[in-house]
């Protein structure tokens, strides 16, 4: 069992060794995220588009 003391000792060391990414990794990596979340919306949109395409020409075929 680690005592407080050397508990609080070992958070701050641990701390230090914590390196902070700079501002241009930072915005790369947000630009990143929007780019493939627009791809990923822009597929499921399609994605979506085609499956209620089938389903309307088969539910209109069959429907007469």
């Amino acid at each position: 069992m680690t005592n407080p003391a050397q508990l609080i000792s070992q958070v701050r060391a641990e701390a230090a060794k914590i390196t902070w990414p700079g501002r241009r990794e930072v915005m790369t990596t947000t630009l990143m995220v929007f780019v493939m979340a627009g791809l990923f919306s822009l597929f499921f949109f399609l994605v979506d588009l085609l499956i209620r395409t089938g389903v309307s020409t088969v539910l209109r075929t069959v429907s007469g």
